[in-house]
């Protein structure tokens, strides 16, 4: 039997990696299975762990008021030595590009244990953008013993880069296999539907709104978070949302507003007065669960988004997305055809949400797009590579 360590600390993170550890905890003749996390992200991450019923084995509950990327990957890093000691695993997994997994891999190496990077390969190939994301992504790539690639391209970044090719295995991407799970569960438990709108209803989303997003309303879902927009790019960002807003009124925005002040303070200053402002169509509203999320993401016409993972799942779902980034390390989608970068420029942003809004034929191409991901069956791919 062989003892795997799954460690991650935020909520993309947690999304990720819960239906790996569902996977392996239905192989208990095979893994032992044990999870850490690192509190990260602390209450997004909670949110999650309840979704998907997932308990830790251990917390190391890192995160403290005004802390920095000094701090999270000091917290990590000596946390971890103490949990790896008493473990003694015979893999580590981490994912993807968090300080978490970076700290980790490298506590993993320091105690010689060999590490599983999940969501490997993917560049931009410049290390301050995203940042911190791309130094920690090939930080942890170099230190993993094992690759696995969500994409033919992600596999061929590794190759570039010197990785031995039976080191990597393509996979897909377990996203896929978590908006499948709550997908599932969404439709197969009768009540979850009039809970998430309960939740929603909670936020100033009542059920009459839900229900015109399937019928006369269409729903612009927003996220946004990414250090590198703080400052002028949020400003250009809120602008563009308002322009919008005050131009389509029979459109709704709707924005699950990041706890960070870096963000909190321009949205609420520029999208907050719906009186002042006019915007009786842009509801700010706290972050939500996954699932009522994912719920969102389903009734929605487009994404307009800076997330990483949601480039991933929205296609998923057939819903264009937008990227207020100027670099994405999943160029897939645009390969694809599903996703498209519009940076921080607010007329660029302005101008392509009015094309998706207007033209029908541009729409339909972009969400029809064949999503580069996968299927849903990364986890299993993952488990195969484990049992040899």
């Amino acid at each position: 039997m062989k003892k795997i360590l799954l460690v991650f600390g935020t909520r993309p993170e947690a999304i990720k990696m819960a239906p790996l550890v569902k996977a392996l905890q239905q192989k208990p003749e095979t893994f032992e299975t044990l999870v850490c996390v690192t509190g990260q992200h602390r209450e997004m991450l909670d949110q999650v762990l309840r979704i998907f019923e997932i308990v830790p084995d251990y917390d190391l509950a890192i995160m403290k008021p005004g802390q920095d990327l000094y701090d999270i990957t000091a917290r990590v890093l000596s946390g971890m030595r103490d949990v790896l000691k008493e473990v003694q695993p015979d893999w580590v997994l981490v994912h993807g590009d968090t300080t978490t997994s970076m700290a980790t891999a490298l506590a993993s190496f320091y105690q010689q244990i060999p590490v599983g990077h999940i969501e490997a390969g993917l560049r931009t190939h410049n290390i301050y953008s995203p940042w911190p994301e791309e130094m920690n992504r090939q930080i942890t790539g170099r230190i993993s013993t094992f690759h696995f690639a969500p994409t033919a391209l992600s596999q061929l970044n590794l190759l570039q880069e010197g990785i031995d090719r039976t080191k990597i295995q393509v996979t897909g991407n377990t996203v896929i296999d978590a908006l499948n799970l709550v997908i599932d569960k969404i439709k197969s438990n009768s009540s979850a539907e009039n809970e998430i709108s309960e939740i929603l209803n909670g936020q100033g989303l009542n059920s009459n709104l839900l229900k015109s997003w399937l019928t006369d309303r269409r729903l612009i879902l927003i996220t946004g978070h990414r250090r590198e927009n703080f400052g002028e790019g949020f400003l250009n960002i809120c602008h563009a949302i308002k322009e919008l807003a005050l131009q389509y009124p029979n459109v709704d925005f709707v924005y699950p507003v990041h706890i960070n002040p870096n963000v909190m303070k321009p949205v609420n200053e520029i999208l907050g007065n719906k009186e002042a402002g006019g915007l009786k169509n842009v509801y700010l509203i706290a972050p939500i669960d996954y699932l009522p999320f994912v719920y969102l993401m389903s009734r929605s016409y487009l994404v307009l988004t800076d997330s990483g993972g949601i480039q991933e799942e929205a296609p998923g779902l057939g819903k264009p997305v937008l990227v207020m980034r100027d670099t994405t390390e999943r160029p897939e989608a645009l390969d694809a055809g599903t996703v498209l970068l519009v940076g921080t420029d607010k007329v660029k942003i302005v101008t392509e949400v009015i094309r998706l809004l207007e033209n029908k034929s541009h729409y339909q191409t972009m969400s029809k797009a064949s999503n580069p991901y996968g299927n849903g069956n990364a986890s299993e791919q993952i488990l195969d590579v484990l049992r040899k």
